[in-house]
């Protein structure tokens, strides 16, 4: 099999592109620690990865994962980290995977839940992602638990059970790490707000609640109250945009950007259209691209800068069709790139909004694509993964076939693909 050999783009000016190639590439032994890989955009350094594999070959190891979750794996101290739970939401594990063996090394039952909140059967009780630094894993639950972890001994370092918080229809929040922090967003029926915790310690270090006004934004007729318009699912993200650090955060109804030492809210757009927004915000060139979410939702530009609701002027512009609920995005010179859930892929020109080209793969997706050199991976619910063309036009390049569909997104290891199907995990070579 070909080996595609890493090939980087390097414009005349040095946009966030080339600051996150070169990070990457200075950085290349950057474990996959948390959702969406080191950058947070998932971006892929590596030689090669896998364009061919089936249950029959380039599978190095499987194993089976017990009850129910669709948290995306992480890697530390050579252990692939991942949480499952109980189907009734009462049982919270953490599971460590040798990643050499895949055998695993650490089943612990992290919290027992004797009342569960409600989680829609479409989500599990074990959804947000952990994140890692060298030493520690830190896991959420969302408000049943947070906790941190020694990533080579399993020791617990410390646990919080005390953050109020209905999700509603279940979690899916994953953590980030900044500085020494522990960032999350919480964004229930009750409380919609973002938490940063210390990383050694667990105290809380500051909490910003959301400052947009509810207020007739049901829709349809639905209540102002309803739950479904406050609640939210969306990873943080940190980024460096015009000289100035921001903390992004998609919550229900509004884009924000704090201060994410501090916490002060920098600025926000508000999106009346979409609710309950489940990615992580893409970041390309000076622009920050962010997904509103379910019914009706669109995908929206937005130049940093300004001071309270910037909505009127810093929205560049909206688009509309084939607007991915679940899976995040993905920036690259040729375009934006999504996967809508129902299985139509997209390239957008992130400078106008304009679609260059609309095309339907087939599928259900919840999980986010990656990006490897110039191809896109793209993962179903039915266990198939599609590789196309990162181009302006459209070039399907291959298919895969898993016994079980993904609702988790991929990691990455070395030269090799960390799957987690609704059953299994596996150790994918090229």
């Amino acid at each position: 099999m070909p080996a595609y050999q890493c090939r980087c783009y390097l414009p005349a000016t040095l946009s966030a592109w080339t600051i996150l190639v070169i990070g990457l590439l200075q950085s290349s032994a950057a474990q996959w620690n948390q959702f969406r890989g080191p950058s947070g955009q998932g971006v892929v350094q590596a030689e090669q990865l896998p364009l061919d594999w089936s249950e029959d070959s380039q599978i190095r190891w499987k194993r089976a994962i017990h009850d129910k979750g669709w948290s995306s794996p992480v890697i530390a101290q050579d252990r692939i980290w991942l949480t499952t739970a109980s189907e009734d939401g009462k049982d919270l594990f953490v599971i460590a995977v040798d990643a050499g063996s895949g055998e695993i090394v650490i089943d612990k039952q992290l919290f027992r839940i004797d009342a569960p909140q409600f989680a829609h059967k479409f989500n599990s009780y074990a959804s947000p992602t952990p994140v890692c630094d060298a030493n520690r894993v830190f896991l959420s639950f969302g408000s049943p638990g947070v906790a941190c972890m020694d990533a080579r001994t399993g020791e617990v370092l410390w646990q919080r059970t005390d953050i109020e918080c209905n999700h509603f229809r279940g979690a899916g929040s994953s953590p980030i790490l900044h500085d020494g922090l522990l960032i999350m967003n919480f964004d229930g029926s009750d409380h919609q707000f973002v938490l940063a915790l210390d990383q050694e310690t667990g105290e809380t270090k500051w909490r910003s609640n959301r400052s947009i006004d509810f207020k007739d934004l049901g829709a349809d007729g639905l209540p102002e109250a309803e739950g479904d318009w406050r609640k939210g699912f969306s990873t943080p993200h940190v980024a460096r945009l015009r000289g100035e650090e921001l903390l992004l955060s998609i919550g229900s109804k509004a884009l924000y950007a704090y201060d994410p030492t501090t916490g002060t809210e920098r600025w926000r757009t508000e999106s009346r259209v979409g609710h309950s927004a489940s990615t992580r915000p893409t970041i390309w060139e000076d622009h920050i691209y962010y997904l509103t979410g379910f019914s009706r939702g669109e995908l929206w530009a937005v130049k940093p800068g300004g001071k309270g609701d910037v909505t009127q002027s810093h929205v560049s512009w909206t688009f509309k069709r084939s607007v991915p609920n679940k899976p995040s995005m993905i920036a690259h010179p040729e375009g934006l790139f999504m996967i809508h859930d129902g299985g139509v892929a997209s390239c957008v020109d992130p400078l106008t909004g304009e679609a260059r080209w609309q095309e339907r793969i087939g599928g259900n997706y919840s999980a986010s694509p990656i990006l490897w050199n110039d191809l896109i991976y793209c993962f179903s619910e039915e266990g198939k993964t599609s590789i196309i063309a990162a181009s302006g036009n459209f070039k399907l390049i291959k298919t895969n076939q898993l016994d079980d569909g993904f609702m988790a997104s991929p990691a990455v290891l070395d030269n090799h693909l960390i799957l987690r199907t609704k059953t299994h995990l596996y150790r994918i070579h090229p």
